[in-house]
């Protein structure tokens, strides 16, 4: 069975989202599939997406597990944004977390640091 993720995140200004995501995610979106959404493909068969819903904004929730942990938080910061959160859990897993300007969450997580 192939699977296919699209991730959607409500925002409530197309315009100030899409600019924002565009920091975030360091390039514009892969297509629009019409006036009101965004999509970013940020791997083969996986695709992140905003789209202007106002009722709906600021309850997304989504996590980006990524291989090079700390290149993408930093390029992330070279492009202006701030992680509001980091953690690293007891089993040594990191994450940085993003919030939107209507409050949606955009985590990304990486493995431990090796020892060595």
């Amino acid at each position: 069975m192939a699977v296919h993720l699209f991730a959607g995140i409500p925002v409530s200004d197309f315009a100030s989202a899409l600019a924002w995501y565009e920091r975030l995610l360091g390039a514009p979106p892969t297509f629009f599939p019409n006036d009101t959404e965004a999509v970013w493909d940020v791997a083969e068969h996986r695709s992140l997406y905003i789209e202007h819903r106002p009722g709906h904004a600021g309850h997304a929730m989504h996590t980006l597990f990524v291989d090079d942990f700390d290149t993408v938080v930093g390029d992330i910061a070279a492009r202006g944004l701030r992680p509001s959160q980091r953690e690293t859990y007891g089993n040594g897993v990191r994450k940085a977390t993003f919030r939107d300007p209507d409050g949606n969450e955009i985590g990304f997580g990486g493995a431990p640091v090796e020892d060595g």
